[in-house]
């Protein structure tokens, strides 16, 4: 495997993703040190590569992303995977507002909690938060997987089109079009499949709930 690694302490947003752009097409994997939460990290990357962020990110990170795999060693700030289209992005910590929002596709974890309208508008792939989510989580959902393992505030599945929310903690209330039942045994082993693979530990699965479009 090559590897490189990139000091951004000095380096503005735009020289940062020019660099990581250049590189990605040599090298398979790329560590980013001192990114100081720095917006927009990869935003446009479409190279299968490891992108390995020692720090926080800021906004818009992984945006409109097709193939790297990128890890967050602490905290990302808002829409953290914003229309992905293809990879996977693993934050350790906690991310702000939308994460996950519009993604086709990929993955996006998120161990600790988000913030409000966690995969809004997403037509597909896999959103996962470790902790809990704010309020609207899953606004407009047109389609995809949505698994909180904590809880969601207001207007959990606001307008949901298509697509699943799943929420093993508490719901504080339902948005419009939105219903909610429990689980069945497909619907945990899909869960325990993919929660696994990500070594999240769940002792019950039978306490998620499943909120689709009524």
């Amino acid at each position: 495997m090559k590897e490189y690694t990139i000091d951004a302490k000095n380096m503005d947003e735009k020289e940062l993703n020019r660099s990581i752009k250049k590189l990605a097409k040599e090298y398979d994997k790329i560590t980013i040190n001192n990114p100081q939460s720095k917006h927009n990290i990869c935003a446009g990357l479409r190279e299968d590569v490891e992108i390995e962020i020692n720090g926080s990110a800021g906004y818009f990170v992984g945006t409109m992303v097709d193939g790297p795999k990128t890890h967050i060693t602490r905290n990302a700030g808002w829409f953290a995977g914003d229309n992905m289209t293809n990879g996977e992005l693993i934050i350790d910590g906690s991310s702000g507002d939308g994460a996950g929002q519009g993604i086709y596709g990929g993955t996006v974890v998120v161990r600790g909690s988000t913030g409000s309208r966690t995969g809004e508008i997403m037509k597909g792939g896999t959103v996962i938060i470790g902790g809990n989510s704010g309020f609207m989580t899953g606004l407009l959902m047109m389609g995809g997987r949505l698994i909180v393992l904590g809880d969601v505030t207001e207007d959990a599945g606001e307008s949901i089109m298509r697509g699943t929310l799943y929420v093993q903690g508490n719901v504080k209330s339902l948005g419009k079009d939105a219903v909610m039942s429990p689980v069945t045994d497909d619907d945990i082993a899909e869960l325990k499949e993919v929660l696994e693979h990500y070594d999240f530990q769940v002792d019950d699965y039978s306490q998620f709930k499943k909120i689709t479009k009524g």
